[in-house]
């Protein structure tokens, strides 16, 4: 059974595991000052043509039109590769800051768009009703700190998701309207005494702060002129927009815990190649200026970033050169700190007919890993019932300096943050497969 720990890396082995060692003894200390970019794939993407498993001949038996032909491939190893449209990762992959993760889902899937959605940003189980986001449960039992300028932003949606039901949250166009909506609530609240909007004063006070604090400044020097970019990457579209307005209330030092921008459009019934390829290149060239963008700001190493959508799509294509709701899918972490490599397990589609696959990676274990390892928090009040697993393999190796490889673990991969040595021994529960196969570098 998948385990949830082995992303933030100090030893960059890159084995294609199906286990995430514990980190959190390493990423204590620094808690909400690391941040957390959440990015929606509203819609539910197709996986399998996301994280194509190329070399498998019943991929081209169960997409026989709108399969990606294997010469497109962007190869990641011998079995599976990034569709074409995302060249703009490679760069991040090669680096190992770019985690692929294969058949995420969760047990008793529900193949509704409005309640999957509700499952995955309140991490309920699948017959669990939940009041409040996930993060919203996590900040209100460990509270982001009152300096900062808000719990977390929300871009392109009006919708808060993991952030709804009480978290400081703040729907963002751009700084400016939000500057010039944080005054009409300055205004509103000039004269107003009453007992009875207190709740509300607080709440347009809130916004005041965080407004004050979301006012743009000129970029900051990265902390390494070196690793400076020498342009951004070339990004176009509303995710591109986002992500530069992200960026920019970011540069002056403005600190949030989290932030969530949503890319629509992958319900893709119909007619789904060219939209897809549309849709993930602008994801990819996004993520791309992300990373650039915030290395530029000497922010890159203390950013973790994490895909997710309602649900998959099923493997056999429709007669509508399109896909159905599906279950599993494939989804990606990315960060200065992160581990590269594929995790989970690639589909087995051999046998399958008009059925779903199953998932490999719970979905609330990447919650997990982002609560405890990332900010060093106790999951225990927001990811109820979701466990460390088991310890059954051997110690981790000395950790290797950021961007240098080590010898690869024995007998499983080991995790920490780039420089740190674990307080106690890290473990896995579940050893490479016959067909894994370290990804290049």
């Amino acid at each position: 059974m998948f385990q949830r720990r082995e992303f933030l890396k100090a030893m960059g082995a890159g084995l294609l595991v199906s286990v995430l060692p514990n980190l959190s003894y390493a990423l204590a200390p620094a808690g909400y000052q690391r941040l957390l970019i959440l990015i929606e794939l509203k819609g539910g993407n197709d996986g399998l043509n996301t994280v194509i498993p190329y070399a498998s001949d019943d991929y081209t038996r169960l997409r026989p039109a709108i399969g990606i032909p294997r010469p497109q491939v962007l190869q990641l190893n011998e079995q599976v590769g990034l569709h074409p449209a995302m060249a703009s990762l490679m760069p991040l992959w090669q680096h190992q800051q770019l985690a692929v993760l294969q058949s995420v889902g969760y047990p008793e899937p529900n193949l509704s768009h409005f309640r999957s959605i509700e499952i995955w940003e309140t991490a309920s189980a699948s017959n669990q009703y939940l009041g409040e986001g996930w993060l919203s449960r996590l900040f209100r039992s460990q509270p982001v700190p009152a300096s900062f300028a808000a719990d977390g932003v929300v871009l392109s949606s009006q919708n808060l998701g993991p952030l709804d039901g009480g978290a400081r949250a703040v729907v963002l166009n751009n700084p400016q309207d939000f500057a010039r909506q944080a005054k009409l609530a300055a205004d509103q609240q000039a004269g107003a005494h009453s007992g009875a909007l207190s709740h509300i004063l607080k709440v347009e006070g809130d916004i005041r702060t965080a407004a004050t604090a979301l006012q743009q400044a000129p970029m900051k020097a990265p902390a390494n002129p070196a690793e400076a970019p020498t342009a951004p990457p070339r990004a176009a579209g509303g995710f591109a927009q986002a992500i530069n307005t992200l960026a920019d209330i970011l540069q002056n030092g403005t600190r949030i815990a989290v932030a969530r921008i949503t890319l629509t459009g992958f319900d893709t019934h119909g007619n789904q190649q060219p939209t897809q390829a549309r849709l993930l290149g602008e994801l990819a060239d996004g993520l791309a200026l992300l990373q650039n963008r915030l290395q530029a700001q000497g922010r890159w190493d203390d950013t973790l970033v994490l895909s997710y959508a309602e649900f998959g799509r099923r493997p056999r294509e429709n007669g509508n050169r399109g896909t159905d709701h599906g279950t599993a899918n494939s989804h990606f972490m990315l960060g200065g700190r992160v581990k590269g490599g594929l995790y989970g397990q690639t589909p087995v589609l051999a046998g399958v007919t008009d059925g779903n696959l199953p998932h490999a990676i719970d979905f609330r274990q990447l919650y997990a890993t982002v609560v405890q390892d990332w900010w060093g928090k106790d999951a225990a009040h927001c990811l109820a019932g979701i466990s460390n697993g088991c310890r059954c393999c051997g110690p981790e190796p000395a950790p290797a300096a950021h961007g240098q490889q080590s010898s690869p673990p024995a007998p499983a991969p080991a995790g920490a943050v780039n420089g740190a040595r674990p307080a106690a021994p890290v473990f896995a529960c579940a050893r490479p497969g016959a067909n894994d196969k370290p990804p290049p570098v």
